[in-house]
């Protein structure tokens, strides 16, 4: 099967694709067949040897744990079957014509593939933060990159659950995010000012999904490090801010949680957008993209393509 593959630590220009073994499942495992394979900011991290020490890369490797796809091979005792629709996480490289499954539920009839890969990581993520932070209805939470994949998923649930948002964005993005239910304020200098404008209320909590700056503000703005929490600020442990970077729940409760995201996307109601999808020649490029920081929305590679 063709496959994107780094057989080395370092820059996106490592990623090449290459005809690989494929796999076949086994006992209580399936194959999927990958429509859709999501880029994610850790993918990123593994590839430049950032986790190397706590979860090496066993090269030659296979990015991407985020799946979406047709099973086409069902091991014995499998709880899905051939020709299901499914979507979650893989059990091995998703970056390939073939993936193992890992933690997957069924994807819901007339949810599009790039759509649903959008769902898992960002939802568990945007809603574990949110649990952290104790959210309450009739509170103001600050959400710094709010336009991105994680953020803009945050936005659209703390406003199911009351909450009023003040979302941190470029101009480009502003218009988005008053459609999501955001205000939008502009990140950079004048920060704490435009967001106290925006918020005479004060902010209640903070949700931090970019990683470029803006705790420092976000500290005076809650008269403290009292709930706020950085899902991707390397300078967060010195400041005293709780980072989040893994999920807590059980495997059945993250699926359970899926399910109803993935419904709310198929019914219209949680908006998933997508940057820009990528063949698997172009993971490079897509890699590149999501390590930007400027992604307005899910960066998503196309195996099938």
């Amino acid at each position: 099967m063709r496959a994107v593959v780094f057989e080395e630590y370092g820059d996106p220009e490592v990623l090449e694709v290459q005809d690989v073994p494929e796999p076949h499942a086994g006992p209580g495992q399936v194959r999927i067949k990958v429509h859709a394979a999501g880029v994610n900011p850790y993918d990123t991290k593994i590839r430049r040897g950032f986790t190397k020490d706590f979860a090496p890369a066993k090269f030659p490797a296979i990015p991407g744990f985020e799946v979406a796809g047709v099973v086409d091979e069902a091991g014995d005792g499998a709880a899905f079957a051939v020709g299901d629709e499914v979507v979650g996480w893989s059990a091995g490289g998703s970056y390939a014509e073939y993936a193992l499954g890992g933690n997957i539920t069924r994807k819901p009839a007339g949810l599009g593939w790039e759509q649903a890969v959008g769902v898992p990581v960002a939802g568990e993520t945007a809603q574990r933060v949110l649990d952290l932070l104790e959210v309450k209805p009739g509170e103001t939470i600050l959400i710094h990159g709010a336009a991105g994949a994680v953020g803009s998923v945050a936005v659209q649930l703390a406003k199911a659950a009351g909450l009023t948002v003040i979302g941190t964005a470029s101009e480009a993005n502003h218009e988005y995010l008053t459609s999501i239910g955001a205000i939008p304020v502009l990140y950079g200098e004048g920060l704490l000012e435009r967001v106290r404008e925006a918020a005479p209320q004060g902010v209640d909590a903070v949700f931090d999904t970019a990683g470029k700056g803006g705790l420092e503000e976000s500290i005076e703005l809650r008269g403290g490090t009292d709930r706020i929490v950085t899902i991707a600020d390397f300078a967060a442990a010195e400041l005293g801010i709780q980072t989040s970077g893994g999920g807590t729940g059980s495997p059945e409760e993250v699926r359970v949680a899926l399910d109803a995201q993935l419904q709310a996307a198929a019914d219209g109601k949680l908006t998933i957008r997508i940057a820009e999808s990528f063949a698997l020649a172009d993971a490079d490029k897509a890699q590149a993209l999501s390590e930007s920081g400027h992604a307005r929305g899910k960066v998503v590679v196309l195996p099938q393509a």
